[in-house]
């Protein structure tokens, strides 16, 4: 589904990514830790579009995408969320939803003035959509509340309703837990599998390792921006660069 091939980035002087390669298959859940400062935002930045890279190749289901813009890679099937909450707080939660699904919507302004009938079936169907999606991600009891209304945790899971809205191909979730409690990050456990079993590849970026090792197929751990290490849970929670890398060894 994914492959990355010798990715690297430079701001300046400093290397954030360093000839990163790996692959990430289809239909399972992949994901990237490392320490603060590893380069693993960056790295998602660079797959979905955000930054273009120095160096390197992304190649999305058979195609070198390196460069592409985000609208052009959400059209392709790539879809993701970010670390720090987009929410549209001015909004209705349900429209921040149907907001996701806006490449497949008739968006002239035109049939819009005139209140087409086909406009007004497309947008009746997109609003069901929606509420489907907040019902999955389980946020249904909130279809009728403003954004502004709804807790910190139900809006990370508002979030991946808004990005599945897009239909992709694959996911890429940027700390899905951050800044959840106990109970909320057991939600988000339980809905990355959902999205997987749906037949959604995701990719994750987390610090929590605990839901890291519950839920992911595949790891890849970064330091200082370069591959240090990749593998199984537990191949990844028996390596000695990794166990270095997060709690430091002795000589």
């Amino acid at each position: 589904m994914l492959q990355v091939n010798g990715l690297s980035k430079t701001f300046g002087g400093v290397k954030a990514v360093q000839d990163v390669t790996f692959a990430v298959r289809g239909k399972t859940i992949h994901s990237v830790i490392g320490p603060n400062g590893a380069g693993k935002t960056t790295l998602f930045n660079l797959i979905t579009g955000v930054y273009t890279p120095s160096d390197g190749e992304i190649v999305f289901d058979g195609e070198n995408v390196a460069g592409a813009t985000p609208d052009q890679l959400a059209r392709r099937g790539m879809s993701r969320t970010f670390q720090n909450l987009q929410v549209c707080m001015n909004m209705s939660a349900i429209e921040n939803v149907m907001v996701g699904a806006h490449l497949t919507l008739n968006t002239s302004l035109f049939a819009g003035m005139i209140r087409l009938p086909s406009l007004r079936r497309k947008d009746r169907a997109c609003r069901e959509e929606a509420q489907r999606l907040m019902n999955f991600v389980g946020v249904g009891k909130y279809i009728k509340s403003h954004a502004s209304q709804m807790p910190y945790g139900a809006l990370k899971r508002l979030e991946i309703a808004r990005a599945l809205a897009a239909k992709p191909k694959i996911l890429l979730l940027d700390e899905p837990a951050a800044g959840l409690n106990h109970t909320e990050t057991g939600e988000i456990d339980a809905l990355i599998q959902k999205v997987a079993e749906s037949g959604v590849t995701v990719v994750l970026v987390e610090h929590d390792m605990k839901l890291v090792m519950n839920l992911s197929d595949h790891i890849l751990v970064l330091d200082y921006g370069k591959k240090l290490a990749e593998g199984t849970a537990e191949e990844v929670r028996r390596n000695p660069d990794v166990i270095a890398a997060y709690l430091g060894a002795s000589a």
